[in-house]
């Protein structure tokens, strides 16, 4: 077996365990099959297994007691901060104030070429630029780069940045903030990434775009966020609409949300309480 090739398997193996530990197919306080069980279910070599279990052990995900075996750890997992997708504003206000935040960078620079025309940027035109890194309970879950146009930026100090979320900024120098358009994808943490979000290099990541625009359709901000997986998640109410046999998921609306929202609210209920708010 090249010494290339090692590595890779005790990833793989790894990297099994580790989804199944997370999405609690192996639930906490179990007991994990020997290394020469490991090995053979997963076709590799015990030093491969024990690779692997060394580096989930390194990650506080189980417990290797000499002598005794290996153990899934639990207790420990945060859960993610999940976002409502048709909501975000709201919650990323409520995220601001509820997370800490690091400054990383702050100044102003002219940005990329694609950052300045998605600001309609006239050429060599200045933008505020910061890098902050959002913590929640004291582990970080995403990285945040963000452009400004620099006559918006100068509405506000670095050190407000660095302690305000920043739609409440830009709404406190007077713009009303009317829509955002975003995307969704996947990358890749490099080494500088890796270091500050705590992660392996190359580990997965979520990449969001999003330009904000006022009410009259003018982008106030550009935003590249990257998240960790394992920390935060976006989540879409959907309803079906449209006529029969054309029907399609569609996104809920306010009043369809709040709706939901009442039926879980009372389908929630004890038989008691069901009983005690009932009309006579």
């Amino acid at each position: 077996m090249s010494a290339a090739v090692e590595p890779f398997k005790a990833r793989r193996v790894y990297l099994v365990l580790r989804d199944r530990i997370g999405c609690g197919a192996i639930p906490a306080g179990t007991r994990l099959p020997g290394e020469p069980d490991l090995a053979a279910e997963h076709g590799v070599a015990r030093v491969t297994v024990r690779r692997a279990l060394d580096q989930l052990a390194q990650e506080g995900l189980v417990e290797r007691r000499p002598g005794v075996g290996t153990f899934v750890r639990g207790g420990e997992a945060l859960p993610p901060t999940v976002v409502e997708f048709s909501d975000v504003f709201s919650h990323l206000k409520e995220m601001g104030r509820r997370t800490e935040v690091r400054l990383l960078s702050f100044g102003y620079v002219v940005p990329p070429p694609p950052v300045a025309e998605a600001l309609e940027l006239t050429p060599g035109e200045p933008a505020q630029r910061a890098v902050r890194v959002r913590r929640m309970s004291g582990d970080p879950f995403s990285h945040l780069t963000t452009h400004v146009p620099a006559r918006i930026g100068q509405t506000y100090s670095e050190a407000e940045l660095a302690s305000q979320p920043l739609l409440a900024l830009l709404e406190r120098s007077g713009l009303r903030i009317g829509h955002a358009r975003q995307s969704i994808g996947a990358t890749l943490a490099g080494p500088d990434l890796a270091e500050v979000l705590e992660v392996e290099i190359g580990a997965p990541l979520i990449a969001l775009t999003r330009l904000v625009q006022d009410e009259e359709g003018h982008p106030v901000e550009h935003l590249r966020a990257l998240y960790r997986p394992d920390r935060f998640s976006f989540e879409m109410q959907l309803q079906r609409t449209g006529a029969e046999g054309a029907r399609r998921w569609s996104p809920m609306t306010s009043a369809g949300q709040e709706l939901a929202n009442e039926r879980a609210r009372r389908r929630d209920a004890s038989p008691r309480d069901q009983e005690r708010t009932s009309p006579p």
